[in-house]
């Protein structure tokens, strides 16, 4: 039976030998550049493509929440960072697993660490983040004052281990043609590696740098830096592919989604498929919203994106799908589209299993049998 005659409802579709390729060609890349490879597991969320890596060589891994961090530890992952600023109110449970695996964790300013210092009883792998651009959180590269306060409160206190410093550039998705993904890239290299000069000259020692976005690991030399932590590369999407990180089929997820109405009057059709399962990010396109290119069930895997096709809104369960003329006379109610995503990400969190073009379920963290 083809795949696509097994779909009733929207479903995430995975092509395994596209998320390998791409996954073996990261690895490789970041090998030879002799530093750690700490992939970040948020993308994909499954213990099974977990195992994926394992066979490529890695042993340490990148993770976006406490929860997420307990079911890779329980999957076998003994070396995790957990990349977001430390929740103070889980510190019980990061003694737990801290306890168990080498464990990482992110803090920003002295307070934080004040407080992990009096609860902690087991040692952490501490990382100071530092915002290099992106504007989202850690502490202001330049901001030497800060960093240095932080980096002695940590050293002060036994199971506190300054690891280095951490950073994601984000602003790596945000190019424009007066400045690509490496420059961008770089300077937040540079950024990252003079806050750690600058705590070298204070006697902090040899400690290390960790950068993690997958259209600088993608396309950029690492430069000095100890450890690349992308993740989005496993699958990647049209934002991706719409920056020059990647081509168009080497996205590996798309979502198949029922065509439940058509209106040829303004040209769409709408599919069952909304917000809860692509997620409502979105990319600018010619001064439109894009949160998806469309394409077409085609033998075993899904078509080319059409031209000119794109999803233009999202509800609840809604998807509205503009189609050029000649596409859309190609469709009817109860016909499939794919969707390729603006952010898999979010996707696959949104959907929590994935259905291989082989015809097999591959269930994540949220999504157990």
């Amino acid at each position: 039976m083809n795949i696509f005659d097994r779909i009733q409802k929207p479903t995430l579709l995975l092509d395994t030998q596209t998320a390998k390729a791409s996954l073996h060609r990261m690895s490789e890349r970041v090998k030879n550049a002799g530093i750690r490879f700490r992939p970040h597991f948020k993308t994909h969320q499954s213990a099974e493509i977990g195992e994926w890596f394992r066979a490529e060589g890695v042993s340490a891994i990148t993770v976006s929440s406490l929860d997420m961090a307990y079911y890779f530890a329980q999957h076998g992952w003994q070396d995790i960072t957990l990349a977001f600023p430390v929740n103070l109110r889980q510190v019980e449970a990061i003694n737990e697993l801290a306890s168990r695996i080498n464990f990482g964790i992110l803090v920003e300013s002295p307070d934080s660490v004040q407080v992990l210092a009096s609860r902690l009883t087991a040692p952490v792998q501490v990382w100071i983040k530092v915002d290099t651009g992106n504007g989202r959180t850690g502490i202001a590269w330049d901001d030497l004052s800060t960093l240095q306060a932080v980096a002695n409160s940590i050293r002060t206190h036994q199971n506190l281990q300054l690891a280095g410093l951490l950073t994601h550039a984000g602003q790596s998705y945000r190019t424009s043609p007066e400045k690509t993904v490496c420059q961008v890239y770089q300077e937040s290299v540079n950024c990252l590696n003079h806050g750690r000069d600058a705590l070298a000259a204070l006697g902090f020692g040899q400690i290390q740098a960790s950068t993690g976005d997958t259209p600088g690991a993608s396309l950029c030399t690492p430069g000095r830096v100890d450890e690349l932590r992308p993740g989005n590369f496993i699958f990647h999407d049209v934002q991706q592919a719409s920056i020059g990180t990647c081509r168009e089929e080497d996205i590996a997820v798309a979502l198949a989604c029922p065509i439940v109405a058509r209106h040829p009057e303004r040209n769409e059709v709408i599919v069952y498929g909304g917000a809860i399962h692509l997620s409502t990010d979105f990319l600018m396109e010619n001064d439109r919203r894009i949160f998806g290119w469309v394409a077409l069930p085609q033998d075993k895997r899904w078509s080319a994106p059409l031209n000119g096709a794109y999803v233009r809104g999202l509800s609840q369960e809604h998807g509205v799908i503009h189609l050029e003329s000649n596409d859309l006379e190609k469709v009817q109610v109860g016909d499939l589209l794919c969707i390729l995503p603006a952010h898999s990400c979010l996707t696959a969190h949104a959907m929590q299993e994935y259905l291989t073009l082989e015809g097999r379920r591959i269930l994540t963290m949220n999504r157990q049998a």
